[in-house]
Formats: structure tokens, C-alpha cells, sequence
């Protein structure tokens, strides 16, 4: 093999009279007079070959080529014929004239496309990955993701960040998601875990006096898979000490503002906006708003106050609201039996139904012969003009608010086209604690650790809990939580309420997050932090439909990987090293 003296993605106008060697794999063959043109490629694009037919040696040797072959050639960078630029490729106006040919390998016909951008079947392009990786999409998309850690990474090195690693077997403590489990051959019948994320660890990292930490880290949990997650994910992790929520969020701000127009050339604002966790639900009815689609959540009880619509009147003189939010334009894409879907989605909701109006033409909705002026002073209020329709809904308000916006949600994934940009924002002063309905309990609604407003704490802890905010925010981005974190708990007297709030005694307490409690009793210092979902982030830039797409080895929606049987068995020696027995079906 000739080592190649540039790629194929490098030769311009300039090098036309060098004598080069590329290597590369043939993408596409073509046959044009006699005149046999091989279009090769490598991750950084395509030069186009010419093999002569006078060169008859040579020339039968090209006959031999199919695609995927890995070649390397020796030729004469020539310019183009002015009718066969190709102004769409960076190599378009030159071409190399091969005068030797090496076939490095052979390969056989691909089982999926390889020089197209077919979207064969997901099954098929995981089991394959390493052939689905050579689509010009996909390494775009790694080149992408490299190009955005790369760029973090300088950014937070300069603010005199240290990058730590910290342990991938750790000790379980179950919580959220279930964890990995990792047997020890050493200490029969213990296990590791595998990390749902480095808190505990990187909370040390501050108590240890090392004040600024981020890792590029895999985290781990074993859920039940839908459509876009995976088991093994990756975060941008960050920690720091003696710093509030402005710190935290002037570094992320700056962190990303740099890493976008560094890898993609977007620009962020030098601050992002900001909503309180409340201004999220009532204006959006989620605290991940997509605010690019508008659609925002109206209050319309006082036009109903007087209605003699008993459905309606009945939960406003219970403390319940009318909300209402508008679609434009779609009022006929909306028929009866696509509305009965969505109304199907309100009460799965919680709501007993889903009122409508329409302008079409005519004003219509499903409660006009009960109320019509109210109808006509609804759409009035929302500015609805002819083709929109407006969805109503009634009830407790953060009942109807949420409710509305998982409608709004799907209007925007189901019926709109992909909005442009980037909306980017922090929600912050999120609830405390949230009552979970199955156990009957109050927990924590981000982690036990994050630091409550200590005014809530003092005036709700002894009557209503769920009142207390906390000083945990959400980076969104897109409608999308890309990052989550908190200032931490540092003062153990707080500690301990909160773990007595959400009903976990010392002993419990201790044996979960043990080693952690024990350092906070050796002078912690205030700290607080933020781990930011990577994979998404980078899906997002690259306008990718699923995670999926930008993991260079990611596993099915059922957390499977075709492509190397994973998970799989393991043989009766492997599991009697470790003193484990496996159940059958029946659980005997």
C-alpha cells in the first residue's frame, strides 16, 4: 500500500499538476466513453478518479472494482473540463488521473446504503453500524458532536476547571430509575452499581476543596426503554464551590455560547431568558416549553363567570378556571374523529373532556347551543380569524394547564412542521417535593440534596410541604430538558429536614448516602451544580430525529444491540464463579 499524500476531501484548483496518492473507498462507479470515473471517498469527501482505457493494464484491474472496495491510487491532479465541474462538491473542479492501482480489500454487496442517505430500517442500520457509520450523515453527526465536546471542553479548562473521572462501580442506591447491577466474583452475593449519574461523587469532589470539577461522563440506568432513550447515556457534568444559581448559570450560558458558534456557527444571546417553574405552567402547561410554535395558555374563566352552562359553571364556583389556547390555521385538518383523539389525551389527562372551537367560515364548537356568546367572546379574546381553532379546557388549574399543554404537545409534534431556531431559556424555583400517588409519600422532586428556599422551608414544613420551592433549575431547550441541577444542601441541620420531610430516617438515611453524609460533617462547602444531557444537545444541532443518531453505538428502543447480540447469555462457569443461579420463567 501507498500511503496516501492527501485525503479526498483536500485537493483543489491549486494542486492541479501534483502527482498524489489517495486512499479511500470506491463510492460510486461510472462508465462514460469507454472512460471509467470511480467517485473514491473518505471521512473527509470525495475526489474523483479517471482510469484511461490506454493504459490497458490498468484499466482492466479498474473493471474489477465494485463499491465499498478500499483502494489506494497513485495519479495527475488535472482541472476539469469546463462542462463537468461539479460546483456542488469542494473537489468539483479537479480530478485525478490514476496511473496505478492498489485493491487494498474487497467487499461484498453492502445490506444497506452506504453512499446514500436511505433511511433503510432501523433494525437493519444498527446490526450493520459500522457500514451505517460511512453515510455521509452520520459522520457529519459524530464530526459534530466531537467538534461540540471539544469545544466545552476548552471552554471550561480556561475558567480552571478540572476534568475528573469518578468510579463506574459504585454502591446502589435506589432511587428514580432502577441501576445496573453488577455482581462481585470476589465478594459473593454483593453487587456493584453502575452510575445513574457522579452526584454523590462530585459533591465529594467539592468537600475535597477541588471547587471547580466537570467529566464527559456515561451514566447509566435500567428503565423501561421508549422510543428515544437509551441505557448508557452521556452528560456534561459540572460542580462548584462557593457559587449560587448566577455562577452556575453564567458559566453554562458562556459554555454554550461558545461551543455553538465554535462547532455550528450559531449564535446564542449572552444571557438566556429565564421562566420561574409556575410562568412555565401557565403559560405553556409544561416546564420543557417549546416556545418557537406560540401558543400559549389563556385564562378565559371570567368570560364563562355568568354562563348558564352548567358544566362549566359548576367548576368555576369550586375554585375550578377555563383555559384555552389557539392553533392557527388548522381548524380543517381538525375533523371530528382527529379531535376525539386529542379529547382522548385530555382525559387520560385528568380532564373530564376537551371543548373546541372553530372558524370556519362560520363560527362552530362543540358547546355553541349551550353558550354562544361566550363562544363568540372566546374567540374574540384569542384573536381567532377564519381556518383557526381553539382547544378549551375546564378544571383545577394546574390540572387544566398541564393537561392543555400535553395537547399542545402533541398539535406540535403530530400536525406542525419542524419550527426553525433555537429557543433556549432556564425554568427555575421548581417544587420541593412532589406526593407520590401510589406510595402515598412526599419525595423529592429533583434529589434529596438540592437546597429548598429556606423562607418556604421555615413558613410550609409543618403544613403544606409541597408549597416549599427549591433552588433547582432546568436548562430547555427546543422543548426539550437538556440540563438539570441544583445549589446544593451544605448545612446538615437542612439535611436532615429534608430526609425527614420525605420520610427517610437516619438509619435509612445512612445506610443510602452514608459515606456522603459522614464527609459533610468535615466542613463542605457551599456548592451547587448541573449535568447536561450531551446526546441530545448535539441531536438537536444536527436536526436529528432520535438520539440514536448521533451515538456512534446506541442500542434499540428495548435496549438490545443488533449488532453484537447484547445483552446475551453467559455461560453455567461464568455465573458459578459469581454464585449465581438464574430463575426460570415462573420465578423458581
Amino acid at each position: 500500500m501507498e500511503k496516501r499524500t492527501h485525503n479526498c476531501g483536500e485537493l483543489r484548483k491549486k494542486d492541479v499538476g501534483k502527482e498524489v496518492v489517495l486512499n479511500g473507498w470506491v463510492d460510486r462507479i461510472r462508465d462514460l466513453g469507454g472512460i471509467k470515473f470511480v467517485l473514491l471517498r473518505d471521512r473527509y469527501g470525495y475526489t474523483q478518479v479517471v482510469f484511461n482505457p490506454e493504459d490497458k493494464e490498468l484499466y482492466e484491474k479498474a473493471l474489477s472494482l465494485s463499491p465499498e472496495y478500499v483502494i489506494s491510487i497513485r495519479g495527475k491532479v488535472m482541472e476539469r473540463p469546463q462542462d463537468a465541474v461539479n460546483p456542488k462538491m469542494p473537489t468539483g473542479e479537479i480530478e485525478v488521473h490514476a496511473v496505478s492501482l492498489s485493491i487494498l480489500s474487497e467487499s461484498q454487496t453492502p445490506p444497506i446504503y452506504v453512499n446514500i442517505d436511505d433511511e433503510s430500517s432501523e433494525e437493519l442500520r444498527l446490526k450493520y453500524r459500522y457500514l451505517d457509520l460511512r453515510r455521509p450523515k452520520m459522520q457529519r453527526n459524530l464530526i459534530l458532536r466531537h467538534k461540540v465536546v471539544q469545544a466545552i471542553r476548552r471552554f471550561l479548562n480556561n475558567l480552571d476547571f478540572l476534568e475528573i473521572e469518578t468510579p463506574v462501580l459504585t454502591k446502589s442506591t435506589p432511587e428514580g430509575a432502577r441501576d445496573f447491577l453488577v455482581p462481585s466474583r470476589l465478594k459473593p452475593g454483593k453487587f456493584y452499581a453502575l452510575p445513574q449519574s457522579p452526584q454523590l461523587f462530585k459533591q465529594l469532589l467539592m468537600v475535597a476543596g477541588l471547587d471547580r470539577y466537570y467529566q464527559i461522563v456515561k451514566c447509566y440506568r435500567d428503565e423501561d426503554f421508549r422510543a428515544d432513550r437509551q441505557p448508557e447515556f452521556t452528560q456534561v457534568d459540572l460542580e462548584m464551590s462557593f457559587v449560587d444559581e448566577e455562577d452556575v448559570f453564567e458559566v453554562v450560558e458562556g459554555m454554550l455560547k461558545a461551543a455553538l458558534e465554535e462547532a455550528t456557527g450559531i449564535e446564542l444571546p449572552d444571557k438566556f431568558d429565564r421562566m420561574t417553574y409556575d410562568e412555565a405552567i401557565d403559560q405553556y402547561g409544561s416546564d420543557r416549553p417549546d416556545r418557537r410554535y406560540g401558543m400559549e395558555l389563556h385564562d378565559i374563566t371570567d368570560i364563562f363567570k355568568s354562563t348558564g352552562f352548567r358544566v362549566i359553571s359548576s367548576s368555576i364556583e369550586t375554585g375550578g378556571v377555563v383555559r384555552a389556547f389557539k392553533i392557527q390555521g388548522l381548524a380543517s385538518r381538525f375533523t371530528r374523529k382527529l379531535i376525539d383523539q386529542y379529547t382522548e389525551l385530555a382525559k387520560s389527562q385528568g380532564l373530564g373532556g376537551l371543548i373546541w372551537i372553530k372558524i370556519e367560515n362560520e363560527l362552530k364548537s362543540s358547546i355553541l347551543k349551550f353558550c354562544g356568546e361566550e363562544v363568540q367572546s372566546v374567540a374574540e379574546r384569542l384573536g381567532a380569524m377564519n381556518g383557526d381553532i381553539i382547544f378549551v379546557a375546564v378544571g383545577e388549574r394546574e390540572l387544566v394547564s398541564k393537561a392543555l399543554g400535553k395537547v399542545r404537545e402533541k398539535v406540535i409534534a403530530e400536525e406542525l412542521p419542524v419550527a426553525e431556531g433555537i429557543d433556549i431559556l432556564w425554568i427555575t424555583e421548581f417544587p420541593m417535593f412532589s406526593f407520590n400517588e401510589e406510595e402515598k409519600r412526599i419525595e423529592a422532586e429533583h434529589h434529596p440534596f438540592t437546597m429548598p428556599d429556606l423562607n418556604d422551608l421555615s413558613r410550609y414544613k409543618d403544613t403544606n410541604p409541597l408549597k416549599i420551592k427549591s433552588r433547582a433549575y432546568d436548562l430547555v431547550i427546543n422543548g426539550y430538558e437538556i440540563g438539570s441541577g441544583s445549589v446544593r444542601i451544605h448545612r446538615q441541620d437542612i439535611q436532615n429536614e429534608i430526609f425527614k420531610l420525605i420520610g427517610l430516617s437516619d438509619e435509612e438515611a445512612n445506610k443510602k448516602f452514608g459515606f456522603l453524609l459522614e464527609a459533610f460533617k468535615y466542613g463542605p462547602p457551599p456548592h451547587a451544580g448541573i449535568a447536561l444531557g450531551l446526546d441530545r444537545l448535539v441531536a438537536i444541532l444536527a436536526g436529528a430525529n432520535s438520539i440514536r443518531d448521533v451515538i456512534a453505538f446506541p442500542k434499540t428502543a428495548s435496549g438490545s444491540d443488533p449488532m453484537t447480540g447484547a445483552p446475551s447469555e453467559v455461560s453455567q462457569q461464568q455465573l458459578k464463579e459469581l454464585k449465581l443461579m438464574l430463575m426460570d420463567g415462573r420465578g423458581e
